[in-house]
């Protein structure tokens, strides 16, 4: 089943739920370095300036999606990619028989690139909250947070370059995780392909803050922490000295990286979507802003 708005898409950003303005909050003794809070007209891409839209399927994980601005037939046209006119953007799967795995998407990564600055703390985060739909209409749905190491983008192989997933959840579980890959694949210092994570309860599927922050404030890398928080409570703190690889350590908290926000279907961790999963606005997950603060 179809969520009810598919055949009304001038409508979908009043009928996928709440989409308020918001601006990146204010924290004492950080400086907001850059954020963007999702501004302009009802079904409008991003920012241009801020983020590469990505389009087709990159084939990794097994997933489904072809990653798509926008899905268009004779039935319905609806994005993938939105602005919802509220200062918020929309990233929605749609089952489409017309895409090569019946699925499309959306997905998007910063053109910014932040770098952990030594000798103080670095926070990034995003106000984020997931479609109506029940979390039981949502098997094979994988939405993420997260960041990546600049260095994938100039040759680096992953997971050498660094990746850290600030927030995923897989099949509508209420469940959020906080993930390090790193190293390389497989094993290495972070286990691959199974990462160094944490995993934190999620009261439901309203609003929420999740975040990362790198705290460089001791000269004694083995000390140094990358610490994830949900709703400014902290769920995993690791240091310097369990990844017990000062290079390794670099490429996670001393190097460049960007940020990504998506939606994706299938794939080797949730599994592929059922008769039941619902696509659509009430299958979504919505982002208020996104955030990078400096001490």
């Amino acid at each position: 089943m179809r969520h009810s708005n598919v055949l009304f898409p001038l409508a979908s950003s009043l009928l996928a739920g709440p989409a308020l303005a918001w601006a990146p909050p204010g924290y004492a003794g950080f400086n907001t370095v850059w954020s963007d809070s999702f501004g302009g007209a009802s079904g409008s891409s991003p920012n241009g300036n801020n983020w590469n839209i990505v389009t087709g399927n990159l084939g990794v994980n097994n997933e489904l999606q072809t990653w798509s601005k926008r899905k268009t037939n004779h039935l319905v046209y609806s994005r993938n990619l939105q602005l919802s006119g509220g200062d918020t953007l929309q990233l929605v799967p749609w089952r489409d028989g017309g895409a090569a795995n019946g699925w499309t998407s959306g997905r998007v990564e910063s053109k910014y690139v932040l770098a952990p600055r030594a000798g103080g703390v670095t926070r990034v985060e995003a106000q984020l909250r997931f479609g109506d739909n029940s979390p039981g209409a949502k098997q094979g749905l994988w939405p993420a947070f997260w960041m990546l190491g600049q260095a994938l983008r100039q040759g680096t192989g992953w997971p050498a370059a660094g990746e850290l997933d600030v927030m995923e959840t897989v099949n509508g579980q209420l469940l959020g995780h906080g993930t390090i890959h790193c190293d390389v694949y497989p094993g290495g210092v972070c286990n691959e392909p199974t990462g160094i994570g944490a995993q934190v309860a999620i009261p439901d599927q309203a609003w929420h803050v999740w975040r990362i922050e790198f705290d460089l404030r001791n000269g004694d890398w083995a000390a140094q922490t990358l610490q994830w928080s949900l709703d400014g409570n902290v769920f995993q703190t690791v240091s310097g000295a369990r990844i017990g690889n000062q290079a390794v350590w670099n490429a996670l908290a001393h190097s460049p990286m960007y940020i990504l926000l998506n939606m994706a279907v299938g794939g080797d961790w949730p599994g592929y979507p059922n008769a039941g999963t619902q696509d659509g606005y009430g299958s979504m997950m919505e982002v208020a802003y996104v955030a990078h603060y400096q001490t």
